[in-house]
């Protein structure tokens, strides 16, 4: 895969389905590099397999469908160019859509009501004076923000103490064809500032519930609550018993319980979260203590669909397991789960009506289809990674597990380029660290190995997808047991010939650009390393990052000395391995001071190093970032490694030539 082959994605989102089971609906995005914009358009796709997939819309940014439970409409989200996401409504028959909403920072996800006259949504509202809402007034003249708690601004959003996401309640048009009529008013459900997230509806409509912190101590833990209150905002009151993190709540189909995705208890003071697994719960719906459905030291929810899927008795979701995301139907009574999907796969959306199952999923060769399971058994419903495949340049990886130097089995893949080699070695470390590596395709992996690099990476002990206590090891010694793991990987794939153990390059980015940087301050070994967003002094890092405030504590503990031993910055002056430090500015979850500190210190004792500044950007810069900026991220990143591990698909072109000169 050559960088600009990003203009090939295709990447499915979760697909909603007509409640006959006939079609489901999804959105498919793709970067636009000419434009520098994602574009994404609805699509529809027979289930039973009888036709292609056709686009059912035109918008630009087409986004989060729904049909409604009659089966009569279709809402979505739309954007026009430069706007934000808006509600819209089209007709399941055909015509053209309605917008009905028109917030200033936009709406997000509709969720119907069980008589499919309503639609509940959450969207975010700013505080007067601010965000445009009086006109002329620059974001710079806007009056200075008093800041008095702990959780005040989070990556890829801002400042949030003053846009609060609050419920809303809108009524359908009562003649949508008549294209004049006044559009109803959407309804304020939820008031105050905490955050409100993942609205459902009870199946009499006569409540919603939906997740927030509102108790007393929510600016200094991490505990998320579902509550509940009527479309009319009254009743308001909390379900689940204020111990644990709580996310997409769903009513049974009795509307005796709810079933939702949680960490139950998150321990005394709600910081305990440290590979603390979230699993599907079952919770009575008049108030309780969420049980888990399944053991949370054995199973982690992995899928990204925004909403719990129920189908009759059971619950359907995605764990993750060893690079992997399973399909499991779990049954709401107990009992042994039922694995729908497993093997190479990676479940990243759940869907269902009818008796037909929608999975999205992922795969070493595309970046999501859509797959039906249904009592006849399974269908592949969609090619949107064919043209793609077609070009030739994707690379299968090789399963591989390696032994730490305590016995301990460290499992990952190796991929490398065609021919016999020895080719030079990337080795890339994922973030997290409580993340996993996945089957599914990988962009990153894909262009490094088509510029001639073979890509060693792992799952070491840290990572998910292997259980708990794997998750765990790692608890108050980041760079102990989780270093080990990928050098001991790194050696086992050395041992191959195809591979060049002379000429060895690092990268990683978040935790993964935290461990190469250690790594560097330890070791000379490697020709060159990419560190990227990463954590570099635990100690700013506190009072800098968006989750500082409490995630340095219980990932690397509190004690002075042991916080020092697990700091890059402490060791950063014996680093000479030439770095390449990449940051974005507007990166709350590592800010940029993280990166700038090891650039200057690098620099100032003559160690070769360049620092990348993306403008605008967050710390989803390589995974969501504009489109041309990722263009760009590749290419800097090729242009690197051209300097220190040369291949004949990545020569050192002339702008390296002139850097060397100098």
């Amino acid at each position: 895969m050559r960088p600009t082959d990003l203009a090939l994605l295709r990447v499915p989102g979760t697909a909603t389905v007509s409640p006959d089971g006939r079609i489901a609906v999804v959105a498919v995005s793709r970067p636009d590099l000419e434009a520098d914009e994602y574009r994404s358009q609805l699509w529809a796709v027979p289930t039973d397999a009888s036709g292609p997939a056709r686009p059912v819309t035109s918008g630009r940014r087409d986004t989060d469908p729904a049909y409604s439970p009659d089966g009569r409409w279709l809402a979505y989200l739309g954007a026009e160019p430069g706007g934000k996401p808006q509600v819209l409504l089209l007709p399941a028959a055909g015509g053209a859509p309605r917008r009905l909403t028109d917030h200033p920072l936009g709406a997000g996800a509709p969720v119907w009501s069980p008589d499919s006259r309503r639609l509940a949504y959450v969207a975010r509202v700013p505080e007067h004076g601010r965000y445009g809402t009086v006109d002329g007034v620059e974001a710079a003249a806007e009056p200075p923000r008093l800041i008095t708690t702990l959780q005040y601004r989070r990556d890829g959003v801002g400042f949030t103490g003053d846009r609060p996401s609050q419920v809303f309640v809108l009524d359908l048009p009562p003649d949508f064809a008549d294209g004049t009529a006044p559009l109803p008013e959407p309804v304020q459900v939820t008031t105050g500032t905490p955050d409100c997230e993942d609205v459902t509806w009870r199946p009499d409509g006569g409540e919603l519930a939906f997740v927030s912190a509102r108790h007393e101590r929510a600016d200094r833990d991490l505990v998320r609550d579902v509550h509940a209150v009527a479309p009319d905002g009254s009743g308001l009151r909390q379900v689940t018993d204020g111990r644990g993190s709580c996310s997409r709540p769903a009513y049974t189909a009795d509307g005796a319980s709810i079933v939702v995705t949680a960490v139950p208890d998150l321990g005394p003071e709600g910081l305990d979260f440290v590979a603390r697994q979230a699993v599907p719960c079952r919770v009575p719906a008049d108030g309780g203590r969420p049980e888990p459905l399944l053991d949370a030291e054995e199973h982690q929810r992995g899928d990204e669909s925004p909403t719990t899927v129920l189908a009759g008795d059971a619950v359907l979701v995605g764990v993750e397991r060893r690079g992997a995301v399973e399909l499991l139907r779990v049954p709401l009574t107990g009992g042994e789960p039922e694995t729908l999907v497993d093997g190479p796969f990676v479940v990243r959306g759940i869907a269902g009506a009818g008796d037909v199952v929608v999975a999205t999923v992922a795969h070493d060769r595309s970046a999501g289809e859509l797959l039906a399971l249904t009592p006849a058994g399974r269908r592949l419903l969609t090619g949107f990674g064919r043209d793609l495949g077609a070009t030739g340049r994707l690379h299968r990886p090789s399963e591989r597990t390696a032994t730490a130097p305590d016995g301990y089995p460290v499992h990952g893949w190796v991929t490398t380029p065609p021919g016999p080699g020895p080719h030079p070695v990337l080795l890339t470390v994922h973030g997290g660290p409580f993340r996993q590596y996945e089957r599914g395709l990988f962009d990153e992996t894909q262009v490094y190995v088509s510029a001639g690099y073979a890509v060693v990476q792992c799952n070491p002990r840290g990572s998910s997808g292997y259980g708990a206590a794997h998750g765990r090891a790692v608890r108050h010694g980041w760079g102990g047991l989780d270093a080990d793991d990928v050098l001991a990987f790194l050696d086992a794939a050395l041992a191959d010939a195809a591979l060049d153990a002379g000429r060895v390059g690092i990268m990683g980015g978040s935790y993964g650009g935290y461990l190469a940087a250690l790594l560097l301050g330890r070791t000379d070994r490697f020709a060159g390393a990419v560190v990227e967003r990463a954590l570099t002094d635990p100690v700013s890092f506190v009072g800098s990052s968006d989750i500082g405030w409490y995630f340095t504590d219980q990932y690397l503990g509190t004690e002075p000395e042991r916080v020092a031993g697990q700091s890059p910055m402490v060791t950063a002056a014996a680093i000479t391995t030439p770095t390449l430090v990449v940051h974005s500015e507007e990166d709350w979850r590592t800010p940029l001071e993280q990166g700038q500190r090891l650039y200057v210190e690098l620099r100032r004792r003559g160690v070769p190093a360049e620092l990348l500044v993306f403008p605008g950007e967050g710390h989803e810069l390589s995974r969501s970032g504009r489109p041309r900026h990722r263009l760009a991220r590749f290419e800097h990143v090729l242009r690197w490694w051209a300097r220190w591990l040369t291949t004949a698909a990545n020569p050192v072109d002339s702008v390296s030539q002139d850097r060397d000169a100098e």
